[in-house]
């Protein structure tokens, strides 16, 4: 089926939920105004849906193919084409700075862009969103020499960049990396190898810049020891143009439950004695720099659980509309399934829930673009509340995305089971998504100990102020539910800074802690987002588009926020029965 991007609910949020006016003022973005910002949604739009769209369903059929011969990777048809597109129009250069050929995009404008890239192709746009996150750390990290030689081919569209740090016998502890880097006059000189590399080998682009996580030799023990390196497939020569292969290979590509079109590589450096690479920063500073595009990632990934449910509720609704089977309490015979109570429950909860997962994204975005580029004197205070929502954002629409996904199968009836329909696919692609970039317990982990109980939950009590001060003025329904909630997060948050002291305690609680703030701020959206219908403000959207925004508000309060209180239920009187449990009394025996 078809794909339509949502771009009426992008605009709306960017005008009346992220603050998008106070972005546009930065110095940093002074030419991007909600008039650009919404030219840019409506031609990205196109190209999501006209082009990139089309090429999801049989991608994942066909899925990327490894040659043995000369360890190639041949990717889908059309991806190649569809990449060159996305290049010539200009959308592989949004978020770079101008110096290297960007077009220097608010985060707050390039999320909702980004969002119909993953939407209409989760496997193809993964190749974009990591260029642009090494594009990021580069920026960021590098020399500006390797800037100058490495980021505008990227920028460009004709490079594409990936993250390497995972190994066979080091995936979260990354203290157990052995990649080795031997100096040799200005380079050095890799050798080992990495697993689970996104678009580690590809044809959609001349050159792939592998950012590789590797250990001199006289590094020290543990994630002190870690140092970052450029690694080119091909080597640049000083004028630009590709030299020689680098002494880096494809081993082979996984087999998986999903994204089966983005090939999700095995690479080997140095097999003949070494892959050229270059030290980004200094030794030893590798997990830092790497840990300065995390939130970039992070962000990136959680955009993805928005995706693929926007994508997997408009198939959904698309056959509920057109599927007839029984008669609907109170219809006429001939009415679809979409008429039955249930499956209008299911479908209305999705709608709600993505649109406050849009909301909370465009806030995010835009707390990012502040963090960054706002006054110097309020950097602390922009930094944490944007290092606050980073973990609430992958960790809760990740998550979300697995149910979402799951419920629209379950529309679809046994047909959803088929592979033929395309609905197992969304679900299917969505389980990766609460996993990499960290797991959902590694966000909740960072999430209560750095960002809640190392200072004392001042950062999220800030958060709640802030909901509080927004609910003055809003009609009592959709202020009530609100103001319950956000009491009932206080009260938890005060349970677990009074139970810091022991550490178990509070991990056991975490992922749980990390979901409930996903519902408080997923609420917060709903209740602003409703008011903002209610006061008649956003009189440039149809009447029917407001009419749906007034009655998902509501559902959102009613239907999702309860979610809240039954994990405050949890984490206050659940976690001691868990941590008394025995991992020896989990076997069978």
């Amino acid at each position: 089926m078809t794909y339509v991007p949502p771009t009426d609910d992008m605009k709306f949020a960017l005008r009346y939920l992220a603050g998008f006016d106070a972005v546009a003022a930065l110095p940093a973005f002074a030419d991007t105004g909600l008039d650009l910002a919404d030219a840019v949604i409506d031609e990205a739009a196109k190209l999501a849906s006209d082009v990139i769209a089309p090429l999801n369903h049989a991608s994942d059929l066909k899925g990327a193919a490894y040659s043995d011969t000369d360890s190639s990777v041949q990717t889908p048809n059309g991806f190649a084409d569809a990449y060159r597109a996305m290049a010539e129009g200009g959308w592989t250069s949004m978020e770079a700075e101008e110096a290297f050929g960007g077009q220097n995009m608010p985060m707050a404008l390039s999320a909702p862009v980004n969002e119909m890239w993953q939407s209409a192709s989760l496997s193809f746009a993964l190749c974009h969103l990591l260029t642009q996150g090494q594009i990021y750390a580069l920026q960021k990290s590098a020399s500006q020499a390797q800037k100058q030689i490495f980021v505008p081919p990227m920028v460009e569209g004709r490079w594409t960049g990936t993250m390497n740090l995972t190994e066979p016998q080091a995936g979260t502890d990354l203290a157990a990396i052995k990649t080795r880097a031997v100096k040799q006059d200005d380079h050095y000189l890799i050798t080992g190898q990495k697993i689970y590399i996104t678009y580690g080998e590809h044809d959609m682009a001349e050159n792939i810049i592998h950012l590789v996580l590797a250990r001199t030799l006289d590094a020290p023990e543990g994630v002190k020891g870690i140092s970052v390196f450029i690694v080119p497939k091909f080597l640049v020569n000083p004028d630009g143009t590709l030299g020689a292969r680098n002494d880096v290979r494809c081993l082979s590509i996984e087999k998986k439950l999903g994204i089966k079109a983005s090939p999700t590589a095995v690479m080997q450096y140095g097999e003949s004695g070494g892959a050229v690479g270059y030290l980004v920063g200094e030794e030893n500073q590798g997990l830092s720099i790497m840990f300065g595009m995390m939130n970039h990632a992070r962000f990136a990934v959680g955009l993805q659980g928005l995706s693929v449910a926007e994508r997997s509720y408009q198939q959904a609704v698309d056959y509920a509309q057109n599927r007839v089977q029984g008669t609907p309490l109170d219809r006429s015979s001939g009415a679809s399934i979409a008429h039955h109570p249930d499956v209008l429950r299911l479908l209305s909860v999705m709608r709600a829930e993505i649109e406050a997962m849009r909301g909370l994204t465009v806030i995010g975005g835009a707390a990012l673009d502040l963090a960054r580029h706002g006054p110097d004197e309020d950097k602390a205070k922009l930094d944490e509340r944007a290092s606050l929502l980073i973990p609430v954002i992958k960790g809760w629409l990740t998550e979300r995305a697995v149910t979402l996904t799951s419920d629209a199968v379950q529309v679809h009836g046994g047909m959803g089971f088929i592979e033929e329909t395309g609905a197992a696919q969304h679900y299917r692609d969505s389980r990766i998504l609460p996993i990499y970039e960290g797991t959902t317990a590694i966000q909740a982990n960072d999430l209560i100990f750095r960002k809640t109980l190392r200072d004392s939950g001042a950062a999220v009590r800030a958060l709640l102020a802030e909901m509080e001060a927004d609910l003055i003025g809003l009609d009592d329904r959709l202020a009530a539910p609100m103001r319950s909630a956000i009491a009932t997060t206080h009260q938890t948050l005060d349970f677990l800074c009074g139970t810091a002291n022991d550490p178990r305690r509070a991990a056991v609680s975490s992922v749980d802690w990390l979901m409930m703030l996903g519902w408080l701020c997923g609420g917060w959206v709903m209740a602003r987002s409703g008011h903002v219908v209610a006061t008649g403000k956003a009189e440039e959207f149809s009447q029917s588009f407001l009419d749906a925004k007034r009655v998902t508000a509501d559902i959102y309060l009613q239907q999702c926020l309860p979610q809240l209180e039954r994990l405050a239920r949890v984490i206050t009187e659940g976690g001691d029965a868990v941590l008394a449990m025995d991992p020896d009394w989990l076997t069978r025996h």
